[in-house]
């Protein structure tokens, strides 16, 4: 793992710019730690999703495959396989070591979103038709519908603590679907049209993008925790590890905000990219967390600018 040493002066946040992508990036996902290493994917409109070191930002593969957007990229969980979503009407799971596919599942319309549901042998997708599906990898050609939105479906989570479903609408609709129990998806509401949803890597904490609010609730209970009433238009707000820290991109001012988790209180804004924040996530040591942009970069910054830690090496006086 690299060194998290504190440098004896501090220094003003600096963030790493990864190149690759030649379209809107629309969405990023930290892997889990695997032999003191994590990886980062991240889906673009483009096409071909990227691998990348997760600690540095390096280039270290890229997904050819896909005949229209990628909007969602998720690694599996000892970061063997890779699940993509895209509008050419697949969903894709590939060897993340090779990169080659392995299995692709067709729907009828676009896909939003994907991730591996319970093993890498599961996969459930949200699609433009509203619909969750889930399929099996040995049997591509036999889906069975999970969840059904009233509005199309933006995004779908495993949550690996309570091995459950959640799927979250272009509307103000979030489902939670038991894989275990016949009964029907429970739901919550959104204030507001819901633009992202994010799960904290132990799966117990939900946040939720919604117009100008922030809502987060506890995953075991689905009980609603905080509700940030914002200035500006949000487009993610992602928590970290530790629970202190919650990044929230902005839709329309370009702005990424660092705000104390428990209060809300802004504690930093950072500038960087040229477009739209789409998405955000916290690295699984908490260190890093990963922004994703219109302007087809990926950006990495500090959790606690001036620490060393991967390629952020400071002189000392």
């Amino acid at each position: 793992m690299p060194s998290t040493t504190t440098a004896s002066l501090p220094t003003q946040q600096i963030s790493l710019a990864c190149a690759g992508h030649t379209r809107p990036v629309v969405q990023l996902s930290f892997s889990n730690t695997i032999n003191n290493r994590y990886f980062l994917i991240s889906a673009c409109k483009d096409g071909k999703p990227i691998l990348r070191d997760g600690a540095t930002g390096d280039w270290l593969g890229t997904f050819v495959g896909h005949k229209g957007a990628v909007w969602s990229a998720m690694l599996g969980s000892d970061t063997s396989r890779a699940v993509t979503a895209s509008a050419d009407y697949t969903a894709k799971v590939w060897d993340a070591i090779s990169g080659q596919e392995l299995v692709s599942f067709m729907h009828g319309n676009i896909v939003k979103s994907a991730d591996f549901a319970g093993s890498d042998e599961s996969v459930a997708t949200g699609s433009q038709d509203k619909a969750v599906r889930l399929f099996d990898v040995s049997r591509p050609d036999a889906p069975t519908t999970l969840a059904t939105h009233d509005a199309p479906v933006r995004s779908v989570k495993w949550s690996a603590h309570r091995r459950l479903l959640i799927s979250a609408d272009a509307g103000r609709q979030i489902k939670i679907t038991d894989l275990r129990s016949p009964a029907p998806a429970s739901a919550l509401e959104a204030p507001e049209p819901i633009a992202s949803i994010s799960l904290t890597g132990d799966g117990r904490v939900l946040s939720c993008a919604a117009g100008r609010r922030v809502l987060v609730w506890d995953a075991d209970a689905f009980k609603l925790t905080r509700d940030f009433a914002l200035a500006y238009d949000v487009s993610v707000a992602a928590i970290n590890p530790a629970r202190t820290r919650m990044v929230v991109g902005g839709r329309s001012d370009l702005l990424i905000r660092c705000c104390e988790f428990d209060s809300g209180e802004l504690l930093d804004t950072h500038k960087g990219h040229h477009g739209s924040v789409h998405d955000a996530c916290f690295s699984p040591d908490g260190h890093v967390y990963a922004t994703g942009s219109e302007d087809g970069t990926v950006r990495l910054w500090q959790t606690n600018p001036g620490s060393e830690y991967g390629l952020w090496q400071y002189r000392k006086a």
